[in-house]
């Protein structure tokens, strides 16, 4: 058991390594539209997908309502 043990630990190590790495790109969402309706929206980092979150879910809402109000404020301010 301690050569699988062993091979556990070189195997998170390996993933630690790489892990500060990817954390340096910014995580980023992308809605996916259809007809003109979000039905998915991707958590990217840099080219990664990371997961798949529900528009309908809370927290989906609350990134298309931060998207929208985000938006809205730079078309008001590039009309003034």
């Amino acid at each position: 058991m301690s050569e699988n043990e062993t091979g556990i630990g070189e195997g998170a190590a390996k993933a630690n390594e790489t892990a500060p790495e990817a954390s340096n790109e910014e995580i980023t969402y992308h809605a996916v539209e259809k007809d003109g309706v979000v039905t998915a929206i991707w958590e990217m980092q840099g080219r990664k997908h990371l997961r798949t979150i529900d528009p309908r879910s809370r927290q989906g809402q609350d990134i298309l309502r931060l998207y929208t109000t985000e938006h809205h404020d730079e078309a008001e301010a590039a009309t003034s």
